[in-house]
């Protein structure tokens, strides 16, 4: 099957070129970064490792993602796989994310920090708590069970297509997986390592960020438990 890799990224040239140097190319395509109105050398970086890089000016993590889907649809791919930029997932385990589709088993498959090892302080407790709850909810209101809400993940691309994915922004991920549960898609998840991104989160580093995204996920998962 062929894969793509989608990669948001905002700010990221400390270590965007380390996450593009350990993709392991032989079995994707292309990997397409989502530039999220970087002011430093993130997209030259990016593009010099191999990557297309696509602008995504209006700020946001769901923006910086559908901006590079966009570029994706052009030839779409048969999978579609979730990176984030700041090296606090290990690319090299992509191989692994994806086998469980391989494989015919699932349609959409979560990376789980939770699952895997994860170094002393990569994940803050704000972020192990926000996870616990959210997945919590997804399991009363839609009955599939996840263990995160983890960024490194993949998908089929004709089952991502059917979500019309739109959150611009902190609710990108959980609106993923509660438009999967929704809409019946076999759903897996895989134990992956987690260690300290490079430099301050835009989310769990800041109080503003931690609120912000806390009330957009709970939002999130009301939302479309009502339809």
């Amino acid at each position: 099957m062929i894969i793509d890799v989608v990669i948001p990224a905002l700010n990221e040239e400390r270590s965007i070129g380390h996450v593009l140097r350990d993709i392991p190319w032989g079995v994707v395509r292309r990997v397409v970064v989502g530039d999220n109105g970087s002011t430093d050398a993130t997209a030259s970086i990016a593009r010099e490792a191999g990557a297309t890089v696509v602008p995504a000016p209006r700020r946001g993590y769901g923006s910086a993602c559908l901006a590079a889907l966009a570029e994706v649809r052009r030839d779409p791919p048969d999978i579609c796989v979730f990176l984030d930029g700041d090296y606090s997932d290990h690319p090299e385990e992509l191989t692994d994310l994806v086998q469980p589709i391989l494989d015919g088993r699932a349609d959409l498959v979560i990376g789980s920090r939770a699952r895997g090892e994860h170094e002393p302080g990569a994940l803050l407790p704000q972020a192990i708590f926000g996870n616990w709850l959210a997945t919590t909810l997804i399991r009363a209101f839609y009955g599939v069970r996840f263990t995160d809400l983890g960024p490194f993940r993949a998908i089929r691309w004709d089952a991502l297509e059917a979500l019309q994915m739109s959150d611009p922004d902190y609710g990108w991920t959980v609106e993923m997986q509660v438009k999967a549960a929704r809409h019946g898609l076999r759903c897996d998840e895989i134990p992956v390592r987690y260690r300290k991104r490079v430099g301050v989160s835009k989310v769990t580093g800041t109080l503003k960020g931690t609120v912000m995204a806390g009330y957009k996920i709970l939002w999130t998962i009301y939302r479309y438990a009502g339809r």
